[in-house]
């Protein structure tokens, strides 16, 4: 990387930040931290291993499992059994769960709208084209340390 790509990275850095703040803002408002929002993004059209699932977010499986525990009693997502293999858990969205990620998908696609609409159709397309090789597949993600006691 050179230090032409400042202006990339800070461009990058920037529409980050305000992605987060409106999914912050909006995650606030359904009692949902940044984490559980993207449990719900990564489970609206799938069901995940546990530990596909911890991997995927960084974290470890004790902090996933307590996660999980607190969508489950919210009525958001369920465990079930691997339908290929009965040895492993699987976590999906309930109906509840479909329903309240539509509506913060809604309420975030009003939040970007001002920004997005500077955008001609044209070089929306464009731009989705060029974001999609920068997040397919996501960046790895380390899983955070353990707490020291």
């Amino acid at each position: 990387m050179t230090s032409d790509d400042d202006a990339l990275i800070d461009g990058l850095v920037r529409s980050a930040f305000q992605v987060m703040g409106a999914l912050t803002r909006i995650g606030a408002e359904h009692d949902l931290s940044l984490t559980q929002l993207r449990v719900l993004g990564i489970l609206r059209d799938r069901r995940a291993r546990m530990t596909e699932l911890a991997a995927h977010l960084g974290l470890d499986k004790s902090t996933l499992s307590g996660l999980v525990d607190r969508a489950e009693r919210r009525g958001l997502l369920a465990r079930g059994r691997n339908p290929g293999d009965g040895r492993v858990v699987d976590v999906f969205m309930t109906p509840a769960g479909h329903e309240l990620a539509e509506r913060v998908e809604e309420q975030l696609r009003r939040a970007l709208a001002p920004a997005i609409e500077r955008l001609d159709r044209g070089r929306r397309d464009d731009l989705a084209g060029l974001l999609e090789p920068l997040v397919t597949p996501p960046l790895p993600v380390e899983a955070r340390p353990a707490p020291r006691r």
